[in-house]
């Protein structure tokens, strides 16, 4: 699946802005505030419906407009066209329409690619908590594997569930049996902590080769530490076992929801111990390390949204950067001078501030 044109109309600064798109990397190049980033969040929101800066959609909201909106167009392997609206405005709220109508979150997902993004402002991943890296591999999960997209929201229904009766059992309330909330929690957990598992599991040795390549000293390691592990029964008996201090609690203290995706170099948390060079290679190198595992399976390749990804890349690590870009897929990647983008990744260049409301990325 390819994004044949994007638009911001508008967007926190941009009013008119639209980018036509093919494949390969397209490099948006212009001064610091001018608006490249801004874009790459358009057009994320325009697939996703989210941001990937902040968790209140109206900071989209350019100052003094009554909304904040964005489009994208996809081109299928059939040749089909969709078009994407997300829109967010203070007085209704939020919109995000297929074709026009409103879809599920499903729906949307199986017409445009996954969205892989590199940001300043997503170094939350590496150096967040582990909610952050747990909702991460979660969502590459969905990817790689469609018939395991629903385990993530399975265990959070399971667990709201029992959360609920234990939250009543501890207030001395009423309740219904925590011994079948058990077993439906140790199901779900049992397929999450499999399908996490797995893909940790895939994607270990090319962040290894990744993290190398680019420049991470150290042996970079990704490794999976679940709280809860083995079969259904296990983590049921282990529920059990630890009953008595969650009807204290009055909440689930066991399980996946806990669970952490630890990266490293020579057995040093980047999380704790990383610089911020570090950090934001071990990012590029897990965003790398999941693309070619997807490619390496037959899966759709993620459309990649790299932001200010050159400027702590000295010009070796630069070419092997955009090495890794090339080929398959589509990139688009923001700088602040040409100097800083290896020509290749030149060929498709735009200039931003936008000259017009109608550019051209060739």
């Amino acid at each position: 699946m390819l994004v044949i044109a994007a638009e911001a109309r508008p967007l926190r600064n941009l009013n008119d802005a639209r980018i036509e798109l093919e494949a390969g990397t397209v490099s948006l190049v212009g001064p610091n505030g001018a608006g490249k980033t801004n874009f790459l969040e358009a057009l994320y929101f325009a697939l996703t419906g989210r941001s990937f800066r902040t968790s209140d959609r109206r900071e989209l909201i350019p100052f003094g407009a009554p909304l904040g909106r964005a489009e994208a167009v996809v081109r299928d392997e059939d040749g089909i066209e969709h078009r994407f609206l997300a829109s967010v405005s203070r007085d209704e709220g939020r919109r995000h329409l297929l074709d026009g109508s409103p879809a599920d979150p499903a729906a949307l997902a199986r017409h445009r690619p996954p969205v892989a993004v590199f940001s300043p402002d997503r170094l939350v991943l590496i150096k967040g908590p582990p909610s952050e890296r747990r909702a991460h591999i979660d969502r590459y999960v969905a990817v790689r594997w469609p018939s395991r997209a629903q385990l993530r929201q399975r265990y959070g229904q399971a667990l709201a569930q029992r959360n609920a009766l234990l939250a009543r059992l501890a207030g001395g309330g009423a309740g219904g049996d925590l011994e079948v909330w058990d077993a439906a929690l140790a199901e779900a957990a049992g397929a999450l902590v499999s399908a996490r598992g797995d893909a940790i599991e895939e994607l270990a040795a090319p962040f290894a080769s990744a993290a190398a390549e680019l420049g991470l000293t150290g042996e970079a390691t990704l490794e999976y530490s679940p709280r809860a592990s083995g079969t259904v029964e296990e983590i049921r008996e282990g529920l059990a076992e630890r009953r008595g201090a969650d009807l204290r609690l009055g909440r689930t203290s066991w399980g996946p929801h806990l669970d952490e995706l630890k990266l490293a170099t020579d057995g040093r948390a980047l999380r704790r111990y990383g610089s911020q060079g570090q950090q934001r290679t071990a990012l590029l190198a897990l965003l790398f390390a999941e693309r070619q595992a997807l490619l390496a399976s037959g899966r759709p390749l993620p459309l990649l949204l790299l932001d200010d990804v050159m400027s702590e890349l000295d010009p070796e690590r630069r070419e092997r950067l955009v090495d890794r870009i090339g080929g398959d897929g589509q990139a688009l990647i923001t700088a602040a001078a040409e100097e800083s983008v290896p020509s290749r990744a030149l060929e498709r260049l735009v200039r931003v501030p936008f000259a017009t409301t109608r550019a051209l990325a060739a």
